[in-house]
């Protein structure tokens, strides 16, 4: 069982920048991929990055490439999303993920995640 707590969100102008961790706690490894996730109000969950579990690969939704930066420090049982040049279309609740499946980080699907966090509010203004 990995427990994960996220934070950093909030509120921010167009063009903005924000950094959410994910605290990871439960288990001694950290044999698991990691991802972040976000939901919009009326919209379904969607795939934001994902990282494997050494943290050399990653994979990226369109929509945020260029712009977001996903990492992880195993040290510290913690992932990290940089958020760069935010933008209105970005408000959404963030939500950590894990999955125990070593190439879930290529997968946009939520069903393929094991574990979730109960998400953080990201809000851009315009």
């Amino acid at each position: 069982q990995v427990v994960l707590v996220e934070s950093g969100g909030g509120l921010v102008q167009d063009g903005g920048s924000l950094r959410l961790s994910c605290a990871a706690s439960g288990r001694p490894d950290s044999n698991y991929a990691m991802g972040w996730f976000r939901q919009a109000p009326g919209k379904e969950r969607e795939f934001v990055a994902g990282i494997s579990r050494s943290g050399r690969t990653t994979n990226y939704a369109d929509s945020v490439k260029g712009r977001f930066t996903i990492s992880r420090d195993n040290a510290k049982n913690t992932m990290y999303l940089q958020m760069n040049n935010l933008k209105p279309e970005d408000t959404a609740r963030y939500y950590c993920v894990a999955s125990d499946r070593p190439t879930a980080y290529t997968s946009v699907t939520p069903s393929a995640w094991d574990y979730w966090g109960q998400g953080t509010q990201v809000t851009v203004s315009s």
